[in-house]
């Protein structure tokens, strides 16, 4: 689709930073967005409208809402809204500084930069513990349909949701596991990346089967582990045509649907949780005809 940020259905970059901007105060945002519209190809630039920004501009974004929030026993997923996010992927570390320097310029007069995440891939697309990420990922035609509002008219068609997630995972803890316990954890194993039959009902796996839910709950993964001086983990990023099949994937996973929760919650936690709207592109530029 012509209409779709190709950023989305695109194969993770070797390189990414992550960019959530809050709105000033009494600030007009129409004109920042405007400039941002002719620089943010959705390739190298892919962008997403957060709800108070949507409701500062007096649009209503049917499907865009804030992120759930979701406490069980031990288990905290927070909500962390934000105006804006701007995801910048490359190859070159330099010029995704670059790049940010020209979007926190350009967006100044309304829009204040809260954080930045810094991301990269992993040996072959992995995360931190050494598995496979994104294994059941859709392609071609099926990530279209799992990811891509189709059939709501212009400026809609071509969009996509995306919640955006920072985890931080304790790898001491992880890497302190026997082999078996790590695999029975993620529901694979590590060396060949089979899903294992056996694994507990606990296992990663088995929590996000993405077709035994009711609806099938597919969504499309863009995820990509981050690092700083003290911590790492992985930038969990998934596109859908609403929030429907993720909030499904999330809710069994912090156990309040069925009692169990994802054995992930052993070595790692989400300490962000944003939604936001991607919309689409026309001649190369971001459409925000649904904005103003």
């Amino acid at each position: 689709m012509k209409t779709v940020q190709p950023g989305i259905l695109a194969p993770v970059p070797r390189l990414a930073r992550h960019l959530t901007f809050s709105l000033k105060p009494q600030s007009a945002p129409t004109a920042a967005l405007k400039e941002l519209s002719r620089i943010a190809d959705g390739e190298k630039i892919v962008v997403g409208i957060g709800q108070s920004l949507a409701l500062a501009l007096g649009a209503d974004i049917a499907g865009l809402k804030p992120f759930p929030v979701y406490v069980n026993a031990g288990i905290d997923i927070p909500s962390t809204p934000a105006a804006l996010w701007c995801w910048l992927r490359g190859d070159d570390r330099g010029e995704l500084v670059h790049q940010t320097r020209q979007l926190r310029r350009l967006l100044s007069p309304a829009f204040l930069l809260t954080d930045v995440i810094d991301s990269f891939q992993y040996r072959d697309s992995r995360d931190l513990s050494g598995y496979e990420d994104g294994t059941e990922n859709p392609e071609g035609d099926e990530a279209l349909a799992a990811a891509i509002v189709q059939g709501a008219g212009r400026g809609m068609d071509g969009s996509s949701f995306v919640a955006v997630q920072q985890w931080v995972h304790n790898l001491t803890q992880f890497q302190a596991m026997p082999q078996t316990t790590q695999d029975h954890t993620i529901g694979r194993r590590k060396s060949d990346n089979e899903e294992l039959d056996d694994a507990p009902e606990s296992a990663h796996v088995k929590r996000t089967a993405q077709e035994n839910f009711e609806p099938e709950a597919f969504v499309l993964r863009r995820s990509m582990p981050w690092a700083n001086a003290a911590d790492e983990g992985l930038v969990f990023v998934a596109f859908g045509r609403s929030f429907d099949a993720f909030e499904a994937q999330l809710y069994r996973m912090s156990g309040l649907e069925d009692g169990t929760p994802d054995a992930l919650f052993s070595f790692t936690r989400p300490v962000t949780g944003s939604y936001f709207w991607c919309p689409p592109v026309a001649e190369g530029n971001l459409d925000l005809s649904k904005l103003f």
